[in-house]
């Protein structure tokens, strides 16, 4: 799964998910408040964060529909995910 760097990080950008909540996988992001203008400060976040820079075809809603499908990208640019 993902490190505790990414889970923090997606944290402060869904608003509506309260600190009891578990971040699964398959967890709606714009259903726990990652709307248009969430996904662009997150995007920037983890670039700055992970020293990464996302392609232009991971961007997309896909990518951020879900903890997983935008940590999969993350973690196949991220040279060591578990070490950082």
């Amino acid at each position: 799964m993902w490190n505790d760097k990414f889970q923090a990080l997606l944290r402060r950008h869904l608003p509506f998910l309260s600190d009891s909540d578990e971040l699964r996988a398959d967890l709606d992001l714009r259903e726990y408040g990652l709307d248009s203008m969430g996904v662009v400060d997150l995007l920037v976040s983890l670039e700055s964060e992970f020293d990464i820079q996302l392609a232009d075809d991971a961007l997309s809603m896909d990518t951020f529909a879900t903890p997983g499908a935008l940590w999969a990208v993350v973690a196949g640019i991220v040279v060591d995910p578990i070490g950082k």
